[in-house]
């Protein structure tokens, strides 16, 4: 398969090249390009407005007869977007810029033109002044004199700026220090009312957290009233239960009251604490007591005379039974005892 882009072309044994017909063409010819406007400019004949860099698709010729040190210059062919009306410009190599011929106006030419006069008055004046040294001390005579009147006119104008300008110096720095004044009081109300606001929401979380607090208590109180009396199981061990009584005993005792560290401990000295824990014996038949004469005959020897005199000093202390109850009836039962042995 060949190339589709080749550089080299074949050429046959019998190419004769002087067989190849020339084209004859003008030297005058024109080219269609494609440009952009150089500059900005006016159609002359609508008024249209063309600006630089808009696009056309321009006719392009050699100017005849024209060159700038061997350079050709070129001529360009366009028409108004708006009328059809046809504008030409060419090149200028001589400025590195472009040249309008007819059918419209460049803009933004004036300043162009005043460094072109210029520069042409300067280079007059180089000319006159290269020949003609009475011409020098001329201008430089001319020129110092201008300068004179130049800074003299700069100084009136200064004078009669100050004399119309009646400045109250006092006045301004019055009103200066009473801007001053205002800023600083401004900035003070400022920094009192944000220390104020500061304080006020201070006091009101202070005020919510109390109320929290409160609201706490009376819900700690509440359910505190809802629970039980009995906190725990083994608070019925320590209930003070009142006790039967036999005889000459009291009917009714009060219940005394438990404190918090008792509950689990139990009462101190307390005899009947763990009452309800005991099985309790029926009580047993009262003995009459045994005269005195008969006490104080029994005893013949010395053991036994040892022995009652143990026995009447257990009898004048009071023994409490298992029921609560004070009685001496023990006290004859160990006599009868005591007198058995020693018959």
């Amino acid at each position: 398969m060949s190339e589709r882009k080749v550089l080299n072309k074949y050429y046959p044994p019998d190419f004769d090249p002087s067989k190849i017909p020339k084209l004859k063409l003008p030297k005058d010819r024109q080219y269609v390009v494609r440009l952009m406007a150089p500059f900005n400019m006016r159609c002359k004949t609508c008024g249209e407005y063309i600006y630089k860099g808009k696009k056309f698709n321009a006719r392009k010729e050699t100017v005849q007869n024209e060159l700038y040190m061997g350079l050709p210059i070129f001529r360009f062919y366009i028409k108004c977007t708006r009328c059809l009306a046809e504008i030409t410009f060419k090149t200028d190599p001589e400025n590195t810029d472009y040249a309008m011929e007819h059918g419209a106006t460049r803009n933004f030419q004036a300043e162009k033109l005043i460094e072109e006069e210029e520069k042409r008055i300067q280079q007059e004046r180089e000319e006159e002044e290269l020949n003609n040294p009475m011409k020098v001390l001329e201008n430089r005579t001319k020129d110092s004199k201008m300068e004179m009147e130049v800074l003299e006119n700069l100084q009136e104008l200064k004078e009669l700026n100050q004399r119309q300008a009646q400045v109250d110096f006092e006045g301004m720095i019055d009103r200066y220090r009473e801007l001053e004044k205002r800023e600083k009081e401004r900035e003070k109300e400022e920094d009192e009312r944000e220390t104020k606001e500061m304080l006020d929401r201070a006091l009101v979380k202070r005020l919510r957290d109390s109320d929290s607090d409160s609201d706490e208590e009376e819900e700690s109180s509440s359910s505190q009233s809802k629970q039980p009396s009995t906190d725990k199981p083994t608070d019925i061990l320590t209930a003070v239960k009142p006790t039967d009584t036999q005889g000459t005993s009291a009917s009714g005792v009060k219940k005394a009251k438990v404190e918090s560290w008792e509950r689990s401990v139990g009462t101190l000295g307390s005899k009947g604490a763990l009452g309800s824990l005991v099985v309790r014996k029926k009580p047993t038949a009262a003995v009459n007591k045994p005269s005195p004469t008969a006490v104080a005959a029994a005893p013949t020897s010395q053991t036994d005379s040892k022995a009652s005199a143990a026995d009447s000093k257990n009898a004048s202390q009071p023994v409490t039974t298992q029921n609560g109850s004070s009685s001496l009836s023990l006290l004859g039962a160990y006599s009868d005892s005591d007198s058995n042995d020693s018959e």
